[in-house]
């Protein structure tokens, strides 16, 4: 069979089996729509009340956001709405003042109630003080929410609870039935109103128990309640945040994925290059006078620089000195007989002691070492 021949059987195989397992996917796999809900993005995810804004404007109504509030940037009017979902015990002594001012004249404040705090509660210039509102310690309960051809609903089934000590006028109250904790209440304050909630779930955008928010018909209708006193009438400013988190307790909650690696990296990068810490030039070395060390550098340099027999003559004078001190007889010779006279006294074989006493070639560093080793014994023996 030839390469082309065989080429091509190869290839119409693979488009037989291709072919087969395509028809086998469409056979196997069946096609069908489904709607998936994606996870918010964007304003949603930071603003609570971004869906009730929404809201209102589709029906019509004038409505901002703010995530603080701002008396002098608001300019509230007498028909105006104020959703602040915040603690009011966090605003000061002037924003309370502006805030009963303009409810007094025809403002509609509605505000959700904080649980207890000893370091909050019993300021009698806040807010809820001067409303004569009190935190209760009752559980909350759910309660039946009912709407004309809808399933019942259950409201106020987390929060707080509250009470009105009957400083200021309730206009309305939606409350357990069995004491006189409420839920929500509606006082009225000169010619406006303020609506007191226990629990502003069914304001936010869907979660847990309120998944379906403002989409479902009985939260619309009891949003709708709620704001009815100034609805159509001016401005709705919903406040979802007044006290900003700290921007360092924020980088350190959320940002951790982020600064944990980078600190641990800074981390090591300063373990790898601590030996470079201190002192920019090192600190000059002391004087060395060890006299053993300045005879070994001169040594390995005159051997350096080929003046090896100059180390081999030191030493054999050295042997000659302490000759000429203990055997001055032997010293006194020359040639062949002083070496049979240092044999004879260190009892050594002849050869062996001339060998010591013969200078080695320049080049020969064995012939060095071992000439020299020899005459250090020769002149230990002595």
């Amino acid at each position: 069979m030839s390469a082309r021949l065989r080429y091509g059987l190869i290839a119409g195989i693979g488009v037989l089996v291709s072919a087969l397992v395509l028809a086998w996917v469409f056979s196997a796999v069946e096609r069908r729509k489904e709607e998936i809900t994606l996870p918010a993005y964007g304003e949603p995810t930071y603003n609570p009340l971004y869906a009730l804004r929404e809201t209102l404007r589709r029906d019509g109504q004038k409505a901002e956001s703010r995530r603080q509030l701002d008396l002098a940037d608001m300019k509230l009017q007498p028909g105006d709405t104020v959703v602040m979902l915040d603690d009011p015990r966090l605003l000061s002594p002037p924003q309370v003042s502006g805030l009963l001012d303009w409810v007094q004249f025809g403002g509609h404040l509605v505000l959700q109630m904080p649980g207890a705090d000893e370091e909050l509660d019993g300021d009698d210039a806040g807010l809820l003080e001067q409303l004569g509102v009190e935190t209760s310690e009752v559980p909350a309960r759910c309660l039946p929410w009912r709407v004309n051809g809808q399933e019942e609903h259950k409201e106020f089934c987390s929060g707080n609870r509250f009470t009105v000590d009957g400083s200021t006028r309730v206009e309305r109250r939606w409350g357990d039935g069995t004491d006189a904790t409420l839920a929500w209440a509606r006082l009225r304050y000169g010619t406006g109103r303020i609506d007191v909630l226990g629990s502003t779930d069914f304001l936010r955008n869907g979660r847990g128990e309120y998944e379906t928010g403002l989409r479902d018909i009985p939260h619309r209708d009891l949003a709708r309640l709620v704001l009815a006193p100034n609805y159509g009438k001016g401005t709705t400013h919903l406040v979802y945040e007044m006290q900003m988190p700290s921007l360092w307790r924020t980088l350190l909650k959320q940002g951790w994925p982020v600064w944990l690696p980078l600190l641990l990296a800074l981390l090591a990068w300063l373990w790898a290059r601590s030996q470079r810490f201190g002192a920019l030039q090192p600190s000059p070395r002391g004087d060395r006078r060890s006299l053993l060390e300045h005879v070994r550098a001169s040594g390995e340099h005159l051997h350096r620089y080929g003046k090896s027999p100059l180390l081999y003559d030191a030493v054999r004078q050295s042997f000659l000195a302490r000759l000429r001190r203990r055997a001055p007889v032997a010293a006194a010779l020359v040639g062949d007989a002083q070496a049979q006279a240092i044999a004879d006294h260190l009892q050594w074989p002849l050869a062996r002691v001339q060998s010591a006493l013969q200078v080695p070639p320049s080049r020969d560093d064995n012939a060095l070492r071992e000439r020299i080793r020899l005459l250090i014994q020769m002149r230990n023996q002595l």
